[in-house]
């Protein structure tokens, strides 16, 4: 086997291994099975709050684009029509799982979160010395040093084995 494709074996197996794959998998059986929940919620409750309007199956709901032909039954048989009351269900099913999904998953997990980072202690210490800062004093070391004063020369010394 080629370094380059133990290269990639390697990566994918790390990706594997890392918490998000399981985590990501978890999440798509728990959607999969909560998936029944929110249909049945739609089926039970919602369809037939809208049925006191008009029919309890949204799939009824349809509108004719064209010259559409229409039997006994008062179903189309001719002509090109639209489902909007599919539409309308699968968007209810999308929203009743949107907010469910927010308001008992994400929302308690990210103020889980807050707490959570609330109670870590606080870090006093003062912060390193960035970049500039560091170049600063290295430039200021320099010209003290070309005008002949070498008192700054510790300094630098030390910042430079900090580092």
């Amino acid at each position: 086997m080629s370094d380059e494709n133990k290269g990639v074996l390697q990566g994918f197996k790390e990706f594997l291994m890392r918490g998000n794959v399981i985590e990501l998998a978890v999440a798509v059986v728990v959607g999969a099975a909560f998936t029944n929940i929110v249909n049945a919620v739609v089926k039970g409750v919602i369809n037939p709050i809208i049925g006191a309007f008009g029919s309890q199956n949204l799939d009824n709901y349809k509108a004719c684009l064209t010259t559409c032909t229409v039997d006994k039954k008062g179903e189309f048989t001719d002509g090109i029509y639209i489902l909007w009351g599919s539409v309308l269900s699968a968007a209810l099913t999308f929203l009743i799982t949107a907010a469910v999904v927010y308001f008992l998953m994400i929302l308690p997990m990210n103020k889980w979160k807050q707490r959570q980072e609330a109670k870590k202690p606080v870090d006093d210490t003062p912060a390193d010395p960035t970049e500039v800062e560091l170049l600063a004093e290295i430039r200021d070391a320099l010209i003290a040093q070309r005008n002949g004063s070498s008192s700054s020369n510790g300094t630098v010394i030390t910042q430079k084995q900090s580092q």
